[in-house]
């Protein structure tokens, strides 16, 4: 049932989808989807210098490769924008906001300010001096129309201030309760358009979000300061307010906050990773919401229908990249054969471009190697940290090829002595349960330890001390390559003794 809610998502196109604009992005499509309410994606690019193309791209193929679809806005169903309040670009909005000022200049409810940046900069210093948090003296407030005239005289463009009010600014927030701030703590008159012309967030936001009939404003817990001085001018145009909810900020493990110079907050390289789409998604929502059970793996439809704010808690959600990738793993394990091969395919072709692998796989080969590493894999990217060997040309290591209670001339005769067991089996009878017998039947005749002979073998045929089970992986290297590597084994060991 249709309903008339309505909330948005409204990045600003000056750097890559970050993963807390992903989580409000996600908290806002899944508020909307449980309700019914439309949600919709507005781009806030007035910062010319910082947004780019690239940005914007970054943003809206993130979230869509997310999953995350809105109903109104840039690319929706592959149009260039589309929904009743188009355009949905603040850069070409700029008429409606130089509308609204004018609006509240007429109402006496803003003023132009002629300070120049220098006055401004003293006025900082000497509160700094005396000890005072920053604030407007609101020295442009009352000029007489002479006084502007007179400015404007000397070349002086005016910014435009908004007049706050004294008082107290409350709302009822849906996550954080009730939320009182007295409009003195503010800062004084702030600019909402500057001299040039270009309108500034606050004033942007709510002259969009009025236009637009947001009922909800779901944002991060950041922007808590921000929302009495959107409220104040919410006030002042004549708008219907809508409900705030402000969600915990995304901490890292130690509790600081999560920035992009000490933390990876770049959705796109967590998919460059090898994390799936149902993963990061799983993981976002319950960053900062539980749906009171104790389900973990839920998708995206079972998390719409369950989603409720009421939920969402208010101190700050942990990122935890371990958690994160056993999620990954067991999205993994649900994925349907020729899903996950599909998905794996790109990160084998990347590891032979780059030069991990000497050879990327078919689509064949991977789909044989599935039931060895469906329950090894955290992310996609990591195949070929499971099974690399077996696209990779080894160069054996004397210096590995040692087990820790043998010395080459044994790991020499144990190497020498298992290839000869694994030559007695030709092509038909070469299976894990036919290799395993002889090699165990050899560990027990010269007395030694199964682990030992196994590592030379294991270090041997693939160059690493962890891989999936040795029989399965002799199985997956085949007779021809596993002799070989045998070979060159031994012949790396005498060569360096």
């Amino acid at each position: 049932m249709p309903s008339d809610i309505r909330v948005r998502i409204a990045p600003s196109p000056t750097g890559p989808l970050h993963i807390g604009t992903a989580r409000t992005a996600l908290f806002n499509y899944l508020f909307a989807r449980h309700a019914g309410g439309t949600f919709l994606l507005r781009l806030e690019d007035t910062d010319v210098a910082r947004s780019t193309a690239a940005f914007e791209k970054d943003i809206l193929d993130g979230l869509h490769w997310l999953g995350i679809t809105w109903d109104e806005g840039p690319g929706v169903a592959g149009l260039e924008e589309a929904g009743p309040f188009a355009p949905y670009r603040q850069m070409q909005r700029l008429e409606l906001y130089a509308a609204a000022a004018d609006v509240l200049l007429a109402k006496d409810l803003a003023y132009r300010c002629y300070c120049t940046p220098e006055e401004l900069e003293a006025e900082r210093r000497a509160r700094e001096a005396a000890k005072l948090p920053p604030a407007y003296s609101g020295r442009c407030a009352n000029l007489t129309a002479d006084e502007r005239a007179a400015r404007e005289a000397d070349g002086r463009r005016g910014a435009i201030r908004f007049r706050v009010r004294p008082g107290v600014v409350g709302w009822n927030d849906l996550v954080r309760g009730r939320v009182e701030i007295d409009t003195a703590n503010l800062g004084g008159d702030f600019v909402i358009v500057r001299a040039d012309g270009t309108p500034l967030y606050h004033f942007t936001v709510v002259v969009d979000d009025a236009a637009m009939q947001i009922s909800h404003v779901i944002r991060g817990e950041d922007h808590v300061s921000n929302t009495p001085k959107h409220i104040l001018l919410f006030e002042a145009l004549g708008h219907p307010m809508p409900v705030f909810g402000h969600l915990p900020l995304i901490l890292n493990p130690d509790g600081t906050k999560m920035s992009k110079r000490k933390s990876q907050t770049a959705v796109a390289d967590y998919i460059a990773q090898g994390f799936t789409r149902e993963a990061l998604v799983n993981y976002f929502a319950f960053l900062g919401w539980s749906p009171g059970t104790e389900d973990d793996v839920l998708a995206m439809d079972e998390i719409a229908g369950r989603f409720e704010l009421e939920k969402v808690q208010k101190g700050g959600a942990r990122f935890d990249r371990e958690r994160l990738e056993w999620l990954n793993g067991q999205w993994i394990r649900r994925l349907a054969d020729d899903d996950l091969v599909a998905r794996l395919l790109p990160f084998t072709e990347a590891a032979a471009l780059a030069g991990v692998v000497d050879r990327a796989p078919g689509e064949a080969e991977l789909t044989a190697l599935l039931p060895l590493v469906r329950e090894r894999l955290s992310t996609l990217a990591s195949i070929t940290d499971v099974v690399g060997f077996l696209w990779r040309d080894l160069a054996p290591d004397p210096a590995t090829l040692v087990p820790k209670r043998w010395d080459p001339a044994t790991t020499i005769g144990g190497l020498t002595a298992a290839r000869e067991a694994l030559a007695a089996h030709d092509p038909v009878t070469w299976e894990a349960d036919e290799l395993e017998p002889p090699l165990r039947a050899l560990v027990g005749a010269r007395g030694w330890k199964a682990g030992d002979l196994f590592m030379a073998i294991r270090m041997a045929v693939t160059g690493q001390a962890a891989t999936p089970p040795l029989f399965d992986v002799l199985v997956a290297l085949g007779r021809e390559r596993v002799l070989a590597r045998i070979d060159a084994a031994v012949a790396a060991l005498r060569a360096a003794g």
